[in-house]
């Protein structure tokens, strides 16, 4: 049973099923939960305005968020807080680490928590893009809440001086090619100091990667996690794509691009067309000091990107009451004015489909259109790239880029030894 919505006025205290009265007099039930806030944009504040409203409105719940730095760091102290035996409640994690928690047994499905036809509804209410990344043997793992997907950004002033029309961003790569040689600029001495276009490759490399792989229409994994696809001459060709920018073109800075410094090249003038998360729109929207637009990624064959960003998880691990007021709060949290107002203030996309139909939501796209964008492209979005044992699949892709990108490996050669480490990681859950 989920805890129930009515209360005493006479103690103004929530009453969780299963407390008893005197528990329900005393201190309120606290929550924690593990929250990534090396994300795209501010969130710290927007996350605690939102469980000290939460608080407010249910008074027998406490809600702790816990800033546990990056996704890959939060997931690995989730892991080791539920081994230990003192599991947060629930925790935002990459969509991409659900087959992983179910594998540690860290993680409850939604199912087994709802009961009432109304919990039914509400899980069912959110985007069927992004709950490929949230479903698994027909059951409900995660629920999204921070989700996004890759953008192209590019400066307008720069355009213009180009030459290029300011309002015209690229519909494929060949034009983004044209477009990036028109828009890279040296000084006297060669050098160059505006960069065509630029995709980050530290960290989330794979990432990006897909967001080329997509349009070339490859797949490189399958639905269950259990097999990839790296090797695939269409990945290999999108890798020597990417390769080429700045090794045959020079429209692309040499080697890793740091995924942190990209938002800021961005700002700064150095380069004039960037891939970036949807999730960075809200920090450029406040930040930028020219104008800029947004649009679908440049495609090959077709037009996509990968879907990416975090889901809540509740813990398996942690007590019955906790888990029930765990899932309130990520019911509240996730209502359409809340998710309206996070994709507002952040980038990310609102995760259902009422929440665009919002008063505020419909007064935001008026004045600020692209921030549409991100959901129309979910149209030809994609999972991005989640498997069993995921951390250690994607490490093995991310260094097959790296070699790639730093010339220390051709891409067929690069896709070929991350395919053979994939495969050896795999095999066990391949039955």
């Amino acid at each position: 049973m989920r805890i129930g919505a009515w209360c005493l006025a006479a103690i103004a205290t929530l009453c969780i099923p299963g407390i008893g009265m005197a528990q329900a007099r005393a201190e309120p039930l606290e929550i924690s939960f593990y929250y990534p806030v090396a994300v795209g944009g501010p969130v710290t504040k927007i996350i605690d305005g939102f469980a000290a409203q939460f608080e407010k409105e249910h008074p027998g719940i406490r809600v702790r968020p816990v800033y546990s730095g990056t996704y890959k760091e939060s997931v690995a102290k989730a892991i080791t807080a539920h081994k230990s035996g003192v599991p947060p409640a629930a925790a935002v994690l990459l969509s991409t680490d659900m087959h992983s928690l179910i594998d540690s047994e860290a993680i409850v499905p939604f199912d087994d928590l709802v009961t009432r036809p109304e919990d039914a509804r509400w899980l069912r209410s959110f985007d069927p893009a992004f709950m490929t990344n949230s479903l698994a043997g027909g059951r409900t793992w995660g629920i999204p809440f921070q989700r996004s997907t890759i953008l192209l950004y590019w400066n307008k002033a720069l355009f213009k001086e180009a030459g290029l029309d300011p309002e015209r961003p690229p519909v494929d790569r060949r034009q983004m090619l044209a477009y990036a040689q028109k828009l890279t600029r040296t000084d006297t001495r060669g050098r160059t100091v505006q960069w065509g276009i630029q995709l980050p490759s530290s960290t989330f490399s794979y990432w990006m990667f897909q967001g080329l792989t997509i349009g070339s229409g490859i797949a490189l994994t399958n639905p269950a996690g259990t097999i990839t696809r790296f090797d695939d001459p269409g990945a290999v060709e999108a890798l020597q794509f990417w390769v080429d920018l700045s090794v045959k073109f020079k429209v692309h800075p040499p080697g890793i691009v740091e995924w942190g410094a990209t938002p800021q090249d961005f700002l700064d003038g150095k380069t004039a067309m960037a891939w970036m998360t949807s999730g960075n729109l809200g920090a450029m929207r406040d930040k930028a000091k020219f104008d800029f637009g947004v649009a679908m990624l440049p495609g090959g064959a077709g037009r996509g990107s990968p879907t990416g960003g975090g889901n809540f998880y509740i813990f398996r691990g942690a007590p019955a009451q906790q888990q029930r007021a765990a899932l309130e709060f990520i019911q509240w949290v996730t209502a359409p004015a809340r998710a309206a107002q996070w994709s507002i203030a952040t980038g990310y996309i609102a995760v259902r489909e009422d929440a665009w139909a919002t008063p505020e939501m419909k007064k935001h796209l008026a004045e600020f259109p692209a921030g549409a964008v991100a959901r129309e492209q979910l149209a030809s979005s994609a999972a991005e790239l989640s498997t069993h044992r995921n951390q250690r699949v994607t490490q093995a892709l991310n260094r097959g880029l790296r070699d790639a990108l730093t010339g220390a490996k051709t891409p067929a050669q690069a896709l070929h030894d991350a395919q053979l480490e994939a495969t050896a990681i795999l095999r066990p859950f391949q039955r």
